[in-house]
């Protein structure tokens, strides 16, 4: 599957919707969630490494959202606590293969031990040169969209902005993704067909791919290589004709 990748027509951004953890652990016979998020691990890993190899620039995972708040307690606070232990456990590996972390998301809502674990994290990478790790924590589309909105209305209230200003370009600039290319391919394990409220904005022209019967702790490399090759098919309009595409093509 890899040897299939033309390596000149990657997706500069690959977002994935790590979807299945709570069900792949109900399925092994495990009633804690948590299992399930532990052994997702080796899918983060394996789709970092698979991405770095290849030469993807953007990589962002959906790892915590808004509306994940409110899910039960115990699991939420477990599932901080891994945020901890993992970005910890993974750093050295992380400037070894020059991978740079970046965060978006409320991480002011995180609890004070995450955010500090997070902060030196990036602070540590942040002159690395290879794949940009981006982690969506306390992350949602709506949120983005409401952060920016007030940022511009600010501008506007004190003179430094017009109204008739604001523009598509403007906009990309104060969300938090400012800086990043959009998603070309979005990946979303477990099944559902949604973008549950993930880069509402951002993901306007992505691919979609969607594994039906997999949930994500077993994602591996030869899956991310399956959703490249697909997304290597298909034709990308932009909302031009066919004939447009190829004409400039």
């Amino acid at each position: 599957m890899k040897e299939s990748i033309d390596l000149n027509n990657l997706p500069a951004h690959i977002s994935v919707i790590m979807d299945g953890n709570g069900r792949w652990a109900k399925q092994k016979g495990f009633t804690d969630r948590i299992f399930g998020h532990r052994n997702a691990i080796q899918a983060v890993r394996e789709t970092i490494e698979g991405c770095g190899e290849l030469g993807v620039k953007y990589l962002t995972l959906y790892a915590f959202s808004t509306e994940n708040w409110n899910r039960p307690k115990a699991e939420v606070m477990a599932l901080m606590s891994l945020l901890v232990s993992t970005i910890n456990e993974e750093l050295p590996t992380m400037m070894k293969n020059q991978v740079r972390l970046k965060a978006i998301g409320n991480i002011e809502s995180l609890p004070d031990k995450s955010q500090r674990e997070l902060l030196a994290a990036m602070n540590k990478t942040a002159n690395n040169t290879g794949l940009t790790l981006v982690l969506a924590l306390s992350y949602s589309g709506k949120w983005d969209l409401v952060q920016a909105a007030k940022k511009l209305a600010e501008k506007v209230e004190k003179g430094e902005l017009k109204a008739s200003d604001i523009d598509d370009s403007m906009m990309d600039n104060h969300l938090s993704t400012a800086g990043m290319p959009d998603p070309d391919l979005m990946i979303r394990t477990g099944g559902d067909h949604r973008i549950s409220n993930f880069m509402l904005w951002q993901l306007a022209y992505a691919e979609l791919y969607i594994f039906e019967d997999l949930f994500w702790p077993d994602f591996r490399k030869v899956h991310l290589y399956q959703a490249i090759v697909d997304f290597q098919m298909r034709e990308r309009r932009f909302g031009k004709t066919s004939e447009q595409v190829k004409s400039e093509g």
